[in-house]
């Protein structure tokens, strides 16, 4: 992965940060991307060699978030290698009926229309790049929906369906787009979702690392597929 370009949305902290570090090890150049530069900056200090890396402030929960993201890159990089959108939001858990409207809009700009808006802006990059590869964040109720979890099922689901598009539409450009399921994992998110489970018994953003870096190498020519990052835990992603 050495010197591959990756811009990783949701990167300033949780699985986003933590696939970050994991690439940055790898010899990747890093774009993080979160709303709050301070905070930026403190997860940028974490990375191996941070003057090699640089991010992007933006909020996706913005019409204009997905273009001052795309705009902030291109003036950093003319091609893109990897783009991991892995920016999402949890939304409340509540009966479908009870749902406020505010909060589904949300979601859905957030988990969905965000990321398909970032990829669009950003194929002529990607198209530039060597073997490029999109991984989209899907989740276990983008397969099969749960109740409470509202918004985030339908999004997720969503994504799975924009992968499987962009890849068959893309296909013949040789530009990979493929989704990872995370499982549990020690994050903010997960803690608010599951607030009964205690984090120390779910892996790390950095465990599940390792299918995100088979899908980033050069190599790796699988497109449209769902991936479970927990079957790829302890794995030599080199293999």
């Amino acid at each position: 992965m050495f010197n591959r370009i990756c811009l990783i949305t949701g990167s300033s902290r949780g699985i986003g940060l933590g696939v970050a570090r994991v690439f940055a090890e790898n010899g990747a150049r890093v774009i993080l991307h979160g709303r709050d530069e301070n905070v930026l900056r403190q997860s940028l200090a974490t990375l191996v060699d941070p003057v090699k890396h640089t991010y992007v402030a933006a909020d996706l929960n913005t019409a204009q978030g997905p273009r001052i993201i795309a705009e902030g890159f291109l003036r950093l990089q003319k091609k893109l290698d990897i783009l991991i959108h892995s920016a999402g939001v949890l939304g409340p858990k509540v009966p479908l009926a009870d749902y406020p409207e505010a909060a589904w809009n949300d979601v859905l700009r957030v988990n969905l229309t965000a990321p398909f808006l970032l990829t669009q802006a950003l194929l002529p990059a990607l198209r530039k790049g060597a073997n490029p590869s999109v991984i989209f964040i899907s989740s276990s109720v983008g397969r099969r929906g749960r109740a409470e979890w509202g918004g985030y099922v339908v999004t997720k689901f969503g994504v799975e369906g924009l992968t499987q598009a962009w890849a068959d539409e893309l296909k013949e450009e040789n530009v990979r787009v493929n989704a990872v399921n995370p499982g549990g994992t020690r994050t903010q998110m997960r803690a608010a979702g599951y607030p009964q489970e205690d984090p120390l018994t779910l892996p790390t953003p950095e465990e599940i690392a390792p299918v995100f870096v088979w899908l980033a190498r050069a190599d790796t020519q699988i497109t449209g597929e769902s991936l479970d990052a927990r079957d790829w835990i302890g794995r030599d992603p080199a293999l």
